[in-house]
C-alpha cells in the first residue's frame, strides 16, 4: 500500500500542476470566448453588417476559438498533439460520413452567405414554398409564408436548385389577360383599358404600358395588358385593376364572356 501510495503522490506531483493548469486554461478560455462573441456581435451591429451574415460569422469565430482553447488545454496537460490531431482527424472523417447531408447543407449555407442570392426580408419561392425570409442559418433557411406558416428549407437543396427572388428588383411587371366577347369592339376595349391605366398613378409611364390582342380563344378575344409598378404597389394594382375592369366593361357595354359551346341539331 505504501508503494502504491507513493506512486500516486508522485503522479500527482508530476501531473497535478499540468492538469490544474489545463483546466484553468479551459475554463478561462471558454469564458473569454463568450466575451469575444458578444464583443464581435456589438461590432457587427455597430457597423450595420447584413443580418444574414451576423449569425454565421459569430458561430464561425466561436468554433475556431473553442478549438484553439481545447488544443491549448490538451497540450498543457501533456497530451501529444500529433496523436490528438490524428484521433481528431479520424473522428472527423467518421462523423463526416455519417453526416453527409448535414455537411452538404453546411456547404450550401456558406455559398448562400457568400453570393447572397437573397437576404432577410426578401420574398422568395424555392423547393415548392413561397414566403418571406426570416432567418438564414448555416444549415437551413427559415421562411414565413403568407398564411404565417414557418418553413425550414435545407440550404443544400436551396443552393443547388432554381430559386425565385421576387423582391430583388425595385420594379415589377404586372400582367393581366382580359377576355371580351366575339363581336365586341376591340379598339374600344383597348381604349377603356388604357384609360384605366392612366387613371392609376401607381402605374409607371416608363416602360410604356402595353395592351394588345394576345389570342383568339374558344369563346373570347383575349387582350393582354402589361404595366410596370414599384415593388410595394404590385398586389394593390393587380387586384384594383381586376375590379375596375369588371365594373367599367359592364358600364361600357363590353361583354366578358364565360366558356360556352354552340350545339347544332340536324334533322
Amino acid at each position: 500500500m505504501e508503494k502504491y501510495l507513493n506512486q500516486i503522490i508522485e503522479m500527482f506531483v508530476d501531473y497535478g500542476p499540468r492538469l490544474l493548469g489545463g483546466l484553468v486554461v479551459l475554463v478561462v478560455g471558454l469564458w473569454l470566448t463568450g466575451i469575444v462573441k458578444r464583443w464581435v456581435g456589438r461590432i457587427m451591429q455597430k457597423r450595420e453588417l447584413d443580418l444574414s451574415l451576423q449569425p454565421f460569422f459569430k458561430s464561425l469565430i466561436v468554433i475556431v476559438l473553442r478549438v484553439l482553447v481545447i488544443i491549448t488545454s490538451a497540450g498543457m496537460i501533456g497530451i501529444q498533439m500529433t496523436s490528438f490531431i490524428a484521433i481528431t482527424g479520424a473522428a472527423t472523417l467518421a462523423v463526416g460520413w455519417a453526416l453527409q447531408g448535414t455537411l452538404q447543407n453546411f456547404a450550401g449555407g456558406v455559398l448562400i452567405l457568400m453570393f447572397r442570392p437573397f437576404k432577410i426580408g426578401d420574398w422568395i419561392e424555392a423547393q415548392g414554398y413561397s414566403g418571406s425570409v426570416s432567418a438564414i442559418h448555416i444549415v437551413n433557411t427559415v421562411i414565413k409564408t403568407a398564411d404565417n406558416k414557418v418553413v425550414f428549407i435545407p440550404n443544400g437543396g436551396l443552393a443547388n436548385s432554381a430559386m425565385i427572388n421576387y423582391t430583388r428588383e425595385e420594379q415589377r411587371r404586372v400582367d393581366w389577360t382580359f377576355g371580351i366577347a366575339y363581336g365586341d369592339d376591340v379598339e374600344k376595349a383597348r381604349q377603356v383599358l388604357l384609360t384605366l391605366i392612366q387613371a392609376d398613378n401607381r402605374i409607371l409611364t416608363e416602360p410604356e404600358p402595353f395592351v394588345a390582342v394576345s389570342s383568339l380563344g374558344d369563346s373570347s378575344v383575349n387582350l393582354v395588358v402589361r404595366v410596370w409598378v414599384n415593388l410595394a404597389d404590385y398586389w394593390g394594382v393587380f387586384f384594383d385593376m381586376n375590379e375596375s375592369v369588371y365594373k367599367t366593361f359592364n358600364l361600357e357595354g363590353i361583354n366578358i364572356p364565360f366558356p360556352q359551346m354552340d350545339v347544332h341539331m340536324h334533322q
